[in-house]
Formats: C-alpha cells, sequence, structure tokens
C-alpha cells in the first residue's frame, strides 16, 4: 500500500485541528481578556532508505553525500496561547478593571485559586466584588451600603467612598504573574489554573517589578485579530484540499496499478 495514503491522511487531521482552533478563537473575538490559540505541529519519523555518510560499498572510502529519506507525515505537538495585550474598551463602570501589562486577577472558585484577565467585576446582594459568574474577587472586597463612588488606582487601591469623599472601606488588589502563562491550564469562563508547565503564582503590587497597572473604568478585550484568523483559515482550508487530492491521487495510481492486471 502507498506511503502516501497514509501521509496525507495525517495532514488532513492536522488541518482538521488547526480550523478547530480557529474557528474558537473567531468564536471568541468579543470575549472580554480572551488570549488567542495557536496551533503546532511537528513532523512525523521518517523511513531511512539510505543513510547519508555511509559508505558506498564500492571499495573505496567513498561516502554518499545526501541520504535517502521518506517523511511519514505530520501531527500536532501543541495549542499555544499568546498573552499579548489585546485593545481596551472605555466602559467609565467604575467595576471594570483592565490590566495594563502582565499579570492576573485572582478569584475564589469553590476553595480553588483561578486566574483571571476578564475585569468585568460586579457586586452580589452583599456589597462583595465579585465576577460574572458570581467568583469572589480576592482579597474579598464588600462595598457599604452607604458607598456613593468606587475609585480604584493604578496600584490596585480600591476605595469605597460616601457622598463627601470620603474612605468608608479600602483594601489593595494584588496582580499575579508566572514564569510560563502559557502553560496555564484554560478552564472556561474567562479563567484559568496553575500547572508544572506555568510555575506558581507570583504575588506582586501593580506597576511595581514589571507588573503591569490597572485601569479602571476599561475592560481588555479579545486578542484575536480576525484578519489574521481568516487568513489562517484559508490557509488551512487549501492545505486540507491538497491532503484530499493527495489522497484522490494515490487512489488512481493503485486503480492505473490494478489495471495492468485487467489488460
Amino acid at each position: 500500500m502507498m506511503r502516501s495514503l497514509w501521509t496525507a491522511a495525517t495532514g488532513m487531521v492536522a488541518q482538521q485541528l488547526n480550523i478547530d482552533v480557529i474557528s474558537h478563537n473567531l468564536a471568541n473575538v468579543n470575549t472580554t481578556g480572551f488570549k488567542k490559540n495557536r496551533a503546532e505541529f511537528e513532523d512525523l519519523m521518517y523511513q531511512n532508505m539510505k543513510i547519508a555518510g555511509s559508505i558506498t560499498g564500492t571499495g573505496g572510502d567513498e561516502r554518499i553525500p545526501v541520504g535517502l529519506q521518506v517523511g511519514m507525515g505530520v501531527r500536532a505537538t501543541s495549542v499555544h496561547k499568546e498573552f499579548s495585550q489585546g485593545d481596551y474598551q472605555n466602559t467609565n463602570n467604575p467595576l471594570d478593571l483592565a490590566i495594563e501589562g502582565d499579570g492576573f486577577f485572582l478569584v475564589q472558585v469553590n476553595g480553588e485559586d483561578m486566574y483571571t484577565r476578564a475585569g468585568a467585576f460586579k457586586l452580589n446582594q452583599d456589597g462583595t466584588v465579585v465576577t460574572a459568574n458570581g467568583y469572589v474577587l480576592q482579597p474579598e472586597f464588600a462595598v457599604p451600603v452607604e458607598t456613593k463612588n468606587i475609585m480604584v488606582t493604578e496600584n490596585g487601591h480600591i476605595s469605597a467612598l460616601d457622598a463627601n469623599g470620603e474612605e468608608l472601606a479600602g483594601a489593595d488588589i494584588p496582580l499575579y504573574t508566572f514564569i510560563n502563562p502559557a502553560g496555564l491550564e484554560a478552564r472556561g469562563r474567562n479563567l484559568y489554573s496553575t500547572t508544572e508547565a506555568s510555575g506558581d503564582a507570583q504575588e506582586g503590587v501593580p506597576g511595581e517589578e514589571n507588573v503591569g497597572t490597572i485601569a479602571q473604568g476599561f475592560l481588555e478585550m479579545s486578542n484575536v485579530e480576525v484578519v489574521d484568523e481568516m487568513v489562517n483559515m484559508i490557509v488551512g482550508q487549501r492545505a486540507y484540499e491538497m491532503n484530499s487530492k493527495a489522497i484522490q491521487t494515490s487512489d488512481a495510481m493503485l486503480q492505473t496499478a490494478i489495471q495492468l492486471k485487467r489488460n
């Protein structure tokens, strides 16, 4: 059986995954704090028919300058998440917080620490600052009933102010960085959890030691570039078609070989 049938099949499987990743990016083009993904691939093992540098066998010291290898196709190695900065949207909502630079907010999900770049926070029935899904921002901060305004500085100090501008309650919001943020596990709902690859979270003060600052009244949008994704989709689609054409060509060659017997 021809190798090209199986080789082209691996190419079709790889491009199918590529389109899956692109579709996920496009679906989240308006998701707050979303970070785009990129599928990465590697070639499979090779069959060595003639090893480069081996003696030619003519009795002398002549060696083969170039070997003869036939590849077996391609496979996916990873889906890399790119944490480049997304665009900012001005909302004028005092609880909308965007991170300018590196860092994540910490929230509690059923007692587990989770991290997010989506700063669209709300107040729950107790006046506590939470995410849209009700997960509490850490450290927990409750806004008193008498509060007339909420202020958040670039350095992460949140203040609940009364009608006279006096602080009723205050707290400091830290940001958390990772040595390898691409190693974080995406858990959905704009949340990430740590893994062995990401390393432990490093708590920092916004604006200090390469930690980003906080911008109140803004949201960080998705970093997906629609035009780039559309181009990648076209390339992936054509690559899928070319691999399918290779299978059709291999099939036609086998058909020709079968017809030799009939003739």
